[in-house]
């Protein structure tokens, strides 16, 4: 069981980190539209979404690894509690939100390379507005995984 605590403790840390990348990204996106023509600003925005959505890739990678382990490691390692089983529909709400989360993020993603080779972003205030989708889907989120409703 301890085993299933760290490996919890791990995916929960990424998540978080993961998450940083999230809510900074979209913000990264709404200065570069603000940001004119100033070309020293603009490219140090755009090295800086760069870096942080490389990053972001990284720890989703790292959270959704722990994440598998955490939903099938009972299969592999004896005293892991199950997460598959009858009333674990929550599972399947929460796995559609962060479905929904990473497409956002790479949706922010390729923004930004949009921006790198030319092209116009959407309107600051329409920036500002995707910016806050990740908030809501975070709220629904961690509702479903303390809930587990049904």
């Amino acid at each position: 069981m301890t085993a299933y605590y760290w490996i919890k403790t791990a995916h929960v840390v990424f998540v978080m980190a993961w998450m940083g990348g999230v809510f900074y990204l979209p913000r990264i996106l709404v200065n570069l539209a603000e940001a004119g023509v100033e070309s020293k600003v603009r490219a140090r925005l755009v090295l800086m979404g760069r870096r942080l959505y490389r990053f972001g890739h990284m720890m989703f990678g790292f959270a959704f690894a722990f994440g598998l382990v955490l939903w099938l490691g009972y299969r592999v390692v004896g005293d892991f509690p199950t997460m598959v089983a009858p009333g674990s529909g929550w599972l399947h709400a929460k796995l559609a939100l962060v479905a929904l989360m990473l497409a956002h993020f790479i949706v922010s993603g390729r923004w930004l390379k949009g921006v790198e080779a030319g092209r116009k972003l959407p309107s600051s205030k329409a920036l500002r507005w995707f910016n806050e989708l990740p908030v809501l889907l975070l709220v629904l989120v961690v509702f479903l995984v303390l809930a587990k409703p049904f």
